[in-house]
C-alpha cells in the first residue's frame, strides 16, 4: 500500500508493486500440501507422494501462481486506495529489484483509467426543432410512389424505350477476344435504371424483340473493374423479350389492396396521412436526438481511453467485414484500415461515457411502459405486430436493446428541458431528405 502512482498521460497511470517472496512461503507450502493430497504417481499410493517430489513437480508453477495472486491483490488495494477507476486489464512488467531478486519480486503495473466526466452547461446551446405539416401534395406523392412500387409488366411489340423491361443475351469482347464475365444469357434489366453503363442501356433503345445488335461501349477510366477501366468493349446483344410498365391507378381496387375493405379513397388518404404524420414525428425526434447528442459532446470536453477506442475499432471493423460478406464480397480482398474507423469509435466511446454519467447523476431509468411502447412502435412496421412484440420479449438481449433506447429517449427529454429550441418550418421532403 502507499505506492506512488505516476501519470504517464491524460489517462495512463503506472506504479510499482513489490512483493517479498519470504512472506509468501506459507501460502506456497499450503498449496503444495493440498496438491500432495490428490497427486498420483506410479509406485506411490494416492496422496502419499513425498513432499520433496511434489515440490519438484509443482513447486515452480505454484510459486508463480502465488506471486501472481499477490501482485493482483496489491494492485487492487492500491487502485482502491487512490480511488482509480481502471479500464480493462493492467500490463505487468517484471523489474530488476534493488535488493536480492531471490527474495524480492518487483513489477510495474501500467494501465488506463476512466476519465472524470463533467457535464457542461447545456443552457448555453441552441438547437433547431423542425416544424412540418403533411400536405395533400405529400399524400399524392406517397400514393404515386405506392403505385410505382406495384408496377407490373406486359409484353409489347414495338421499339424499346426508357422504362421498359427487357431480357437480353450479350457477349462482350475486347479487341475481338472474350473476357471473364463478359457474356451472359437471360439478363433482365429496366432501361434507364442504371444497372448497366448508360451507353450500354442507351444502345438497347430502339431494339425490338428478336433483334440482334452490335455496338461499342467505352468504359470509364475509374471503372471498378480494373481489367475494363478505360477499355472499349464490343457487345453483341440479342433482345429476347420486351415489356412495358403498367402502373396501377389510384382507385378503389388499390384502396382494397391496401387494407381499405370498402375501397373508400377518403379513408385511404386519411390512413396515409396518419402514417406520414407518425413518420414525421419519428424523424423530428431523430433530428432532435442527433442535435442533443452533438451538444452533449460539444459541451463536455473528454479524453477517451485508448483501450476502449481500440476495442470499438475492432467491433466496427468486424461489422464492416460481416456487411461485405453479406453483400457477396470477400472482405479479405478489401483492405480495411483501423484509421478509417477511429473517428467513429472515439465518437461512440465519448458519447457512451457522457450518457452513462448523465444517467447515473440524474437517476434516469427506463420504465417497463417505455420499453413496451418502443417495442410496439417498432412492431407496427411489420405485417404481424403481435408476433414481433413476443419475439422481442422472448430474448433478454433484445429487451436490453429496447431498454437502452428508452434510456436514450429519457436523456434526450432531460436535455431538451435545458437546451433552447428554435422552431424551424421545413417541408415534408426536406425532413425526409428527399431532393
Amino acid at each position: 500500500m502507499g505506492s506512488n502512482v505516476e501519470n504517464l498521460g491524460a489517462l495512463e497511470r503506472r506504479f510499482d508493486i513489490t512483493v517479498s517472496r519470504e512472506n509468501l512461503q506459507n501460502e506456497i507450502d499450503n498449496r503444495l500440501k493440498r496438491i500432495a493430497k490428490t497427486t498420483k504417481l506410479h509406485g506411490f499410493r494416492p496422496g502419499k507422494v513425498p513432499m520433496k517430489i511434489v515440490t519438484q513437480m509443482y513447486g515452480p508453477q505454484v510459486q508463480q501462481d502465488v506471486l501472481n495472486d499477490a501482485v493482483h491483490k496489491e494492485f487492487k488495494e492500491t487502485v482502491k486506495e487512490h480511488n482509480l477507476q481502471v479500464v480493462g486489464y493492467p500490463r505487468f512488467e517484471e523489474k530488476l529489484s534493488d535488493g536480492d531478486a531471490a527474495t524480492i519480486y518487483t513489477v510495474s503495473a501500467t494501465f488506463e483509467i476512466y476519465p472524470e466526466v463533467v457535464l457542461g452547461d447545456l443552457s448555453k446551446h441552441n438547437i433547431e426543432r423542425p416544424e412540418v405539416q403533411v400536405s395533400e401534395a405529400d399524400i399524392d406523392k406517397t400514393l404515386e410512389m405506392i403505385c410505382k412500387q406495384r408496377t407490373t409488366y406486359e409484353s409489347v411489340e414495338r421499339a424499346a424505350k426508357a422504362g421498359d423491361r427487357v431480357k437480353i443475351n450479350y457477349r462482350g469482347m475486347i479487341a475481338g477476344k472474350d473476357f471473364d464475365g463478359g457474356s451472359a444469357n437471360d439478363v433482365q434489366l429496366i432501361l434507364g435504371d442504371g444497372k448497366f453503363l448508360k451507353d450500354f442501356e442507351n444502345s438497347l433503345t430502339g431494339m425490338r424483340s428478336g433483334d440482334d445488335k452490335s455496338f461499342n461501349v467505352a468504359f470509364p477510366e475509374d471503372y471498378h473493374n480494373k481489367d475494363l477501366a478505360g477499355k472499349t468493349v464490343t457487345f453483341e446483344v440479342k433482345l429476347i423479350s420486351l415489356e412495358e410498365p403498367v402502373i396501377p391507378i389510384v382507385d378503389e381496387n388499390l384502396a382494397k389492396s391496401l387494407g381499405i375493405d370498402d375501397g373508400d379513397l377518403g379513408k385511404l388518404r386519411e390512413g396515409i396521412q396518419k402514417d406520414l404524420e407518425r413518420e414525421v414525428s419519428r424523424r423530428i425526434r431523430t433530428k432532435l436526438k442527433e442535435q442533443v447528442m452533438q451538444v452533449l459532446l460539444d459541451s463536455t470536453p473528454l479524453e477517451v481511453p485508448n483501450i476502449l477506442v481500440n476495442q470499438e475499432i475492432e467491433r466496427l471493423m468486424q461489422d464492416a467485414k460481416n456487411d461485405l460478406e453479406a453483400r457477396g464480397m470477400k472482405s479479405k480482398e478489401i483492405p480495411l484500415s483501423a484509421e478509417l474507423f477511429k473517428g467513429k469509435a472515439e465518437y461512440r466511446i465519448k458519447l457512451g461515457l457522457i450518457l452513462s454519467e448523465l444517467i447515473k447523476e440524474h437517476g434516469l431509468k427506463a420504465t417497463s411502459e417505455q420499453v413496451r411502447s418502443i417495442i410496439e412502435d417498432v412492431a407496427q412496421s411489420y405485417e404481424n405486430p403481435e408476433q414481433v412484440v413476443k419475439w422481442h420479449y422472448a430474448s433478454p438481449d433484445r429487451l436490453k436493446e429496447a431498454e437502452a433506447l428508452a434510456l436514450e429517449e429519457n436523456v434526450v427529454s432531460w436535455a431538451l428541458g435545458k437546451i433552447k429550441q428554435i422552431d424551424k418550418s421545413v417541408s415534408f421532403d426536406e425532413l425526409m431528405g428527399i431532393s
